[in-house]
């Protein structure tokens, strides 16, 4: 598999980014696997060049670091490894156990490096805006952990692009730690950030890390098998986030595409984001081996421009859902 920089620095990180959110603790999540369930997908994926691993605190309340610090130790040298987690959603009781302040980043990055088993976080982003805490107090508490070596990158996920952009000039000014990367909700069912989000990003030389690649499962099925696997069954969540009425269209033109080149609606679907030119790396969430197969084979399809503005044809405007 290939690598490529994320964004503007030196890190080379390979073109699908293993989501470690799926492998953790069933008691969390009824579809989470266990760390027995999750070696076998792991392993493919690092056999296939995958060196990128993305978790965060809150998944599976911690479980998720443990099962992927010590599965990515068992698989592979850790020099050879990007791993990547994320702080802001509370982990546990209590004023101070969430958010963006320099106590919670501090107290935080500690936890995570104690989970995870390893001495450096590659890359450490911030889950969410904080809009409680000033955010130059943000900044200089990342930009402290980089130089106490705890942290290597920092990045963010979603927020709105005006506030990503003052994080990015803030820190420039005072000479802080710049962040390298922008996880934004992006496929084609929610389209909203090539308004303002993705060209910031490629103005700025930020890597781009799209989660929910295939909006959470809804584009490798039929509009009538909305239902069909575990998760879909047991989450609202994906209910609030794709219910436009353009979006059943979306669907059927992937499935026809799919059907055509002989190839699956997520291999399609994956193929779509991986030819955008800001994105770095999909995050991709597996349950099953067959999933990891069908995101490995995207590396290979390439759309033509017919086939790409048939994807896009029935997309119409939104409401902005950045911090959900």
């Amino acid at each position: 598999m290939d690598t490529v920089r994320l964004g503007n620095s030196g890190l080379q990180v390979s073109r699908l980014c293993l989501g470690m959110m799926s492998f953790g603790s069933r008691s969390w999540r009824p579809w989470v696997l266990e760390e027995d369930e999750a070696r076998p997908i792991v392993r493919r994926a690092v056999e296939a060049g995958v060196n990128f691993f993305d978790t965060a605190d809150m998944y599976s309340v911690g479980r998720s670091e443990e099962v992927t610090g010590a599965l990515v130790r068992e698989m592979m040298p850790r020099e050879e490894a990007v791993i990547a987690t994320k702080v802001y959603f509370p982990h546990g009781d209590g004023p101070n156990r969430g958010g963006l302040s320099r106590k919670h980043i501090f107290d935080a990055v500690e936890g995570s490096l104690r989970r995870l088993g390893t001495d450096t976080i590659d890359l450490y982003q911030i889950h969410r805006f904080d809009a409680e805490t000033p955010l130059e107090e943000t900044l200089e508490a990342l930009h402290d952990v980089v130089k106490a070596g705890y942290v290597r990158y920092i990045g963010a996920s979603s927020m709105r692009a005006y506030r990503f952009a003052k994080l990015l000039h803030v820190a420039e000014g005072r000479g802080w730690t710049r962040m390298i990367s922008m996880q934004p909700h992006y496929n084609l069912l929610y389209r909203e950030e090539e308004r303002e989000m993705l060209p910031l990003c490629r103005e700025e030389g930020v890597g781009v890390l799209p989660w929910s690649p295939l909006a959470r499962g809804y584009l490798t099925r039929r509009p009538s098998e909305r239902k069909a696997t575990p998760r879909g069954a047991n989450e609202n969540l994906a209910d609030r986030l794709y219910h436009h009425p353009d979006d059943d269209a979306i669907i059927d033109a992937v499935c026809d595409v799919a059907e055509e080149r002989g190839a699956t609606p997520a291999q399609v679907a994956l193929a779509w984001l991986l030819q955008r030119p800001e994105v770095t790396a999909p995050i991709v969430g597996v349950t099953k081996l067959a999933h990891l197969d069908d995101a490995l084979g995207a590396l290979g399809l390439g759309l033509d421009d017919a086939e790409v503005a048939r994807l896009e044809a029935a997309y119409g405007p939104r409401e902005p859902m950045a911090l959900v």
